[in-house]
């Protein structure tokens, strides 16, 4: 699912009262906040930080434990180094230090977030220096996606011949405008079915829903330009419908923060219409640059959609599912995740949803990667991510592309 291993220990979880010195509400938070101030470099360098302190260094549970916990979080959606700093709180100090925790570690990217989209809808959008910065960015992004897609890919799909037939069928579903919830529901029983020795029930509901695709869809990459999508809608959308784009996608982000990237752009883009193509690229590359899980562009998106309260309602609803995974009941969710065909389950949801981002990345590299400064820029990109590992990669790459993008487009 994600670039950990899975590793199963026999003991049970510890409760709120842990052996470990208690904390304070205000410690707790202050603790958690210095972890988001520092959190960058993506996923890995955030659970490296947090392992090293709380682990290794004041050992509030043991390594093996951690890993255990890790591989529950892993299984199920949402971004694994926030999870934990919620895990965290609530050993610390039960629900309360949960929230707190949480909260700590998510505040500095949101708060920088929010204020970078204010500055982009009252200056950029018109400011020719800045435009010229984000045409340069956007190809980065299409690279961060493409290799986004190669790595979630690689650790999902393995050498599985049933999981990468999901995963093209996911894309295919995608490019046919088939809702992407049904495309996930279908892919996770299918593999499921598979898992149970029931191949030939897997296989014909394969079929069945290939046929229906075939039927009722409509080749959305060859019926229009991603490029000229644009914020057409007649009206804002309604706090609700960007609380409720928030859920669906806050449950929806297996495997890593990138898988969030077509579930948006479905709602904001494609549906709602409420920012283009291109403005929904630029809030990627605005959360690149940012010590934040990468999920904190939907503040972005949330900002175009409604303004500030948008930009608040939008990530509540995003990080929510985050914090309820823990808050509701830690253990009776990693029961849940091993059960086996629960694990086969959401390992085929996971195969749709690189699907889903690989029909994704083909829209997106149509609408931005056009002429020959932006392939360059592109391929620059991809050369220095497949080949460069360290924390501050995405970061700059993505300002890399920006000051090219300042060279040929200003």
């Amino acid at each position: 699912m994600s670039e950990q291993t899975h590793t199963a220990i026999s003991e049970p979880l510890p409760t709120a009262a842990a052996t470990f010195p208690q904390q304070s509400y205000v410690d707790i938070f202050l603790r958690f906040l210095r972890f988001g101030a520092l959190a960058w470099g993506g996923p890995v360098a955030q659970i490296a930080m947090i392992r090293q302190e709380l682990v290794e260094e004041e050992r509030w549970i043991s390594p093996a434990r951690f890993n255990r916990v890790l591989a529950v979080y892993q299984a199920l959606p949402g971004p694994e180094a926030h999870e934990l700093c919620v895990y965290f709180g609530m050993l610390a100090r039960g629900r309360i230090g949960a929230v707190l925790a949480g909260l700590g570690f998510m505040l500095p990217g949101f708060v920088l977030m929010f204020l970078l989209s204010w500055f982009y809808v009252t200056y950029g959008v018109n400011w020719p220096l800045f435009t010229a910065l984000f045409q340069g960015v956007q190809p980065a992004v299409a690279a961060l996606i493409v290799r986004a897609i190669h790595r979630i890919g690689g650790h999902a799909l393995h050498n599985d011949a049933w999981l990468w037939g999901i995963a093209l069928g996911a894309a295919a579903a995608q490019l046919f405008q088939i809702n992407f919830l049904l495309t996930l529901i279908v892919a996770g029983v299918i593999y499921a079915l598979v898992k149970r020795q029931q191949t030939w029930l897997a296989t014909g509901l394969a079929l069945i829903f290939g046929f229906y695709g075939a039927w009722q869809g409509s080749p959305a990459l060859w019926m229009h330009d991603p490029a000229t999508v644009t914020a057409t809608a007649t009206q804002a959308p309604s706090l609700l419908t960007l609380l409720v784009a928030g859920l669906r996608t806050g449950l929806l982000t297996f495997g890593g923060a990138y898988t969030a990237i077509p579930f948006l752009q479905h709602d904001a883009v494609e549906v709602g219409q409420w920012m283009t193509q291109a403005q929904f690229l630029d809030s990627l590359a605005l959360s690149g640059i940012l010590p934040a899980p990468l999920i904190i562009f939907a503040t972005f998106v949330g900002y175009l959609g409604g303004g500030p309260l948008g930009a608040l309602v939008l990530t509540v609803g995003v990080f929510a599912p985050a914090f309820a995974f823990t808050l509701i009941g830690h253990e009776y969710l990693e029961r849940l995740v091993e059960n086996k065909a629960m694990h086969a389950f959401l390992d085929g949801i996971t195969a749709g949803v690189v699907g889903l981002i690989s029909a994704t990345a083909l829209g997106i590299l149509d609408a931005t990667v056009v002429g020959e400064p932006a392939w360059l820029i592109f391929a620059l990109g991809l050369l220095v991510l497949f080949r460069w590992k360290a924390k501050v990669a995405v970061a700059a790459v993505v300002l890399g592309a920006g000051v090219l993008g300042l060279l040929f487009y200003a």
